[in-house]
């Protein structure tokens, strides 16, 4: 016979180091899923279980949902949206028909000069309107020709609609709910009819989730 049948010691040490490799990739894939995750949940615990000098969140702390799978139609030749798109930043996150009431006036006005207040850190939050019916919204109503405007305008479907806690109201325009990096919305502000305070109560809160999350630093939407 030409060939030579390998030595039970070398299939041994070749299986030894095949799973000594497995291991290692294990390793090496936990800690990246670790290096992701930690700074949300880091975020997460200065709001739910530590609160330097006593402080509060102005919003309303929810029960972390996952944004559902599915893939929502871009409005206005903006392009689709998944749940993906909004990982790696804060997403303010406003649903609404496409007429839009005063209190989804009041809800795009807090959410565009929440953003705004972020300065630097701006590009770390997005925004995006869930438009609740087939139609369009009015010219004026939404710019996205300056940074402050960016605004991401969606065809809502019946499962991400149904992750959004209702408010104490029962309607969702007017409503900001805010989406955490990792896609799962974590907070909601019910609509106020003082535009001032509520935006500053929505700009603090980014301010500290901002402040103790590192994802999205130094990136670009």
């Amino acid at each position: 016979m030409n060939g030579t049948l390998a030595s039970p010691g070398a299939e041994h040490g070749r299986s030894t180091i095949a799973a000594g490799e497995r291991r290692k990739a294990r390793r090496t894939l936990l800690l990246l899923g670790l290096v992701c995750v930690l700074p949300v949940l880091v975020s997460y615990l200065m709001f739910y279980v530590w609160q330097p000098e006593g402080r509060v969140n102005n919003g309303t702390l929810l029960d972390p949902v996952s944004l559902p799978d599915s893939r929502l139609q871009g409005i206005g030749g903006q392009p689709e949206l998944s749940r993906a798109g909004l990982q790696g930043h804060w997403t303010l996150l406003l649903a609404a028909p496409s007429i839009c009431d005063s209190a989804c006036a009041r809800a795009l006005y807090v959410s565009r000069q929440a953003r705004l207040a972020q300065a630097r850190e701006m590009d770390r939050v997005a925004r995006v309107w869930l438009l609740t019916d087939g139609g369009k919204p009015a010219e004026g109503q939404v710019s996205g020709s300056s940074p402050a405007d960016a605004l991401h305008l969606v065809r809502a479907d019946a499962s991400w609609l149904a992750v959004l806690p209702p408010p104490a109201s029962g309607s969702l325009a007017g409503t900001i709910y805010l989406v955490d990096p990792l896609g799962n919305v974590m907070m909601r502000f019910d609509d106020r009819l003082d535009v001032t305070e509520a935006a500053r109560a929505l700009t603090k809160d980014l301010q500290r989730l901002l402040k103790y999350s590192a994802l999205g630093r130094g990136e670009q939407p």
